[in-house]
């Protein structure tokens, strides 16, 4: 991510999209606003977005659907992202979006100190961890070993790699739904 990536901001109704531009506006970040999920698909493949703002209901290409997609795409993966909704909490919605990785989910009519809280918190960190990836991926380049991590003790034997957790798929999260009734 490059330092200047903007945040994506997804909604169908532009008066919505107006609203959530408005209360970024002080936070000095370039954004990039689209109103449908295809349009936000094109715009994430072409990079440099570091947070998405993504409504869950939009004609065609719905919020999950957008969200599914950038999962399983590694430069697209990691890329934080705030669901928006004007229908209310579920829990079927607020399971899958988080068995798929999103950040939060915000409902609308947005706060927009708050919305402002979420988004610089989720940018900055994002920014520092690409920073943090680049610093290391430039050591390994050079054949530095990497730098011991503090503060935590690793729980793999010696020269053990650490699991990384895979991935929820579909079925997981049926399975997961079809638990909690």
């Amino acid at each position: 991510m490059p330092p200047d990536s903007k945040i994506l901001i997804v909604d169908d109704h532009k008066d919505t999209l107006f609203a959530l531009e408005s209360a970024l506006a002080a936070l000095n970040y370039e954004l990039t606003c689209v109103t449908s999920g295809d349009d936000a698909l094109k715009e994430i493949l072409r990079g440099d977005i570091g947070l998405v703002l993504l409504d869950v209901r939009m004609p065609g290409s719905g919020g999950l659907d957008v969200v599914r997609y950038m999962r399983r795409l590694e430069q697209t993966q990691y890329i934080p992202i705030l669901l928006l909704t004007g229908f209310g909490m579920n829990r079927d919605l607020a399971a899958a979006a988080f068995l798929l990785g999103v950040a939060d989910v915000v409902l609308k009519p947005v706060d927009p100190w708050m919305l402002r809280t979420k988004v610089r918190y989720l940018y900055e960190s994002y920014r520092r961890t690409c920073a943090l990836q680049r610093e290391l991926d430039a050591l390994r380049a050079n054949g530095a070993p990497a730098p011991p991590v503090r503060g935590r003790r690793s729980r793999e034997p010696d020269g053990a790699q650490p699991r990384v957790p895979s991935q929820p798929t579909a079925a997981s999260h049926e399975s997961a739904v079809r638990d909690r009734r």
